[in-house]
């Protein structure tokens, strides 16, 4: 992972994880974590698959997440504390998408990770295949009509972005 990166990792995760929060105690709030985080890598490894494009992304900021507020209907939009809304001016909305998407679509989820250039299955065992424990914990965030307003907004580009990996596959 390009070290640029994890900024946007870490906001887009937290973002993810307090939209959509853990059924269950700490244990599962680990667990919900650990697949938020997955997806997030991953989709941020393919929407900036160079250390260029992360040194980019790092210098002009990712955009935050005052639409995926609105849409997720968090009660977050226009954060009011100082601390608040600088974690927040780091969620990237399009890494958000990605990975709401890869959560709640396993084929999805198995074609990004092969389009990775690490993409060794294991790493990302969580997120494409989840065990029971992994799936409770995670009921709201991986519940396919309470993310379908956050996964669609670029589920497109995602596709498109996945089609070269689809066709090598084939």
């Amino acid at each position: 992972m390009h070290a640029d990166l994890s900024p946007l990792i870490a906001a887009t995760t937290t973002w993810l994880t307090r939209a959509y929060p853990a059924v269950g105690g700490a244990m599962a709030s680990a667990l919900c974590e650990a697949q938020a985080r997955q997806a997030v890598t991953v989709a941020a490894l393919l929407r900036y698959p160079t250390p260029m494009d992360a040194s980019l992304v790092a210098m002009v900021g990712p955009g935050g997440s005052g639409r995926l507020d609105s849409l997720s209907d968090t009660g977050h939009a226009g954060a009011g504390t100082p601390q608040e809304h600088a974690w927040r001016s780091w969620v990237d909305e399009v890494v958000a998408s990605w990975a709401a998407a890869l959560l709640v679509g396993p084929e999805l989820a198995a074609a990004a990770v092969a389009g990775l250039d690490d993409g060794v299955p294991g790493v990302y065992r969580r997120l494409v295949s989840p065990d029971e424990s992994d799936r409770r914990a995670a009921a709201l965030l991986r519940h396919p009509d309470l993310l379908a307003p956050v996964a669609e907004l670029h589920a497109d580009l995602l596709r498109t972005r996945l089609r070269p990996a689809a066709s090598d596959a084939a």
